[in-house]
């Protein structure tokens, strides 16, 4: 088994542990991460390749995690075609002028290797960084839904009413927004794949804001295009949604590797939901928030849960909370390496 065991597991293979990484993995938790950004947009640590890399290190060096993830953004290849796209510190990405008629089409150009250098920079000096250890890097971006929910917000939303009008009341401008959305999603993640990332997540964070019907018609299609678009790359792929515990069916159908879960949904019913298919997760962030030992407690809820099929990568079910102590995470590791028997050999 020379394969790392996040890949191992990606593939539903035996491991000699449970293998574990957490989305957001500085997460705005780590002293060392707070000293080195300090404040300002995130788009402008991300166009530095050298801190970008040091901040994707940072977590794996401190916890012992079995995967890295990039340190960037889902919408930095929108900020770098130049559509106009901003991320204000404690609001989020802001869209100068949203996405609302066909004419906007015409902003969302293909995304070429000379936009994205620094990201592709940032990923060469990370394999680097990781040859040695053999740690696996994962590349990411959010899947088409959730991107053109910013686009045409403007803003995140909590009620998702201005996509939903144009989903119902243009279908057929929402489904040209999404193909564009798809060639540059696709180019993204092919970059990242092609500089040495060697899984890819997909982050469709907002879908579970849609009805069955909805996901099925109006985000499903593009993001099965996806997968389909690097599917000849031969790595893992992995789709995650938040509050999406009814569509984990759908999901589960649009082909990648894996089925990211988040803490709405126990997992032994996420794997039976999304049918014979490796899982990822599903630790609530919220219970890192209260010592080391309610964190270890709840870790062992999550293995015992998983139960010992193969196929589990242990994760939060959604990003690192900005005040979780990183002791916490260390002891959860801990267990989950020293305790996790999912496909051991």
């Amino acid at each position: 088994m020379s394969d790392p065991d996040f890949l191992r597991a990606c593939r539903g293979e035996e491991v000699d542990h449970v293998p574990v990484w957490f989305m957001r993995q500085a997460g705005r938790s780590l002293p060392e991460y707070r000293a080195l950004r300090g404040t300002g947009s995130i788009l402008d640590a991300i166009a530095d390749p050298a801190l970008a890399c040091e901040v994707t290190m940072q977590p794996v060096r401190r916890y012992g995690l079995d995967a890295a993830i990039l340190f960037s953004d889902i919408v930095v290849p929108y900020h770098a075609i130049g559509f106009g796209v901003e991320v204000v510190p404690g609001r989020g990405p802001v869209i100068a002028q949203p996405f609302s008629s066909a004419s906007d089409l015409e902003r969302l150009r293909d995304l070429e290797a000379a936009d994205i250098i620094h990201v592709t920079q940032t990923v060469d000096l990370v394999v680097k960084e990781l040859e040695s250890t053999k740690t696996p890097l994962i590349g990411f971006a959010g899947a088409p839904f959730t991107v053109a929910s910013y686009l045409v917000e403007g803003a995140p939303t909590r009620d998702f009413a201005v996509i939903k009008s144009l989903m119902h009341r243009d279908p057929t401008l929402f489904d040209q927004l999404l193909d564009r959305l798809v060639d540059i999603t696709v180019s993204f993640l092919r970059s990242q794949v092609e500089h040495g990332a060697r899984a890819l997540q997909l982050f469709d964070s907002w879908a579970g804001s849609l009805t069955r019907d909805e996901y099925r018609r109006y985000a499903l299609p593009a993001t099965t295009r996806v997968f389909e678009g690097v599917a000849d790359l031969n790595v893992p792929t992995i789709l995650f949604g938040v509050g999406t515990g009814e569509l984990l069916g759908l999901m589960s159908s649009a082909g990648s590797s894996v089925m990211g879960i988040d803490w709405h949904v126990d997992l032994d019913e996420g794997r039976r939901r999304v049918g014979d298919k490796p899982v990822q997760g599903n630790l609530d962030p919220a219970r890192c928030m209260s010592g080391e030992e309610l964190g270890i407690e709840a870790a062992r809820e999550i293995l015992k849960r998983a139960g010992t099929s193969a196929g589990h990568i242990f994760n939060l079910g959604h990003g690192v909370l900005p005040s979780t102590d990183p002791a916490v995470l260390e002891a959860v590791v801990r267990v989950v390496h020293e305790e996790g028997k999912a496909g051991v050999r």
